[in-house]
């Protein structure tokens, strides 16, 4: 099971940022992780559609919009 999952949309530019961000801290950690595409289910595109990207960490909501690294890293070795 993923640690982190990363919410978003195809041609989103925070989304490519957010993911970049997650794919670093994840394989500098050795955490897996998964992306979500909200525009295949449409309750996830009605429930994250206008804070995207959103990332969960060991199922819980961590950040919108924006991944901070460090903030990321310590959710994920605290």
């Amino acid at each position: 099971m993923s640690r982190v999952t990363l919410y978003g949309k195809p041609g989103c530019h925070l989304c490519d940022d957010a993911r970049e961000i997650v794919r670093a801290v994840c394989a500098e950690l050795g955490v897996e992780w998964t992306e979500v595409d909200i525009t295949q289910d449409a309750r996830l595109f009605t429930e994250y559609g206008e804070q995207i990207p959103v990332t969960f960490v060991d199922g819980k909501q961590h950040d919108f919009w924006r991944v901070d690294p460090a903030r990321l890293t310590k959710a994920l070795t605290a």
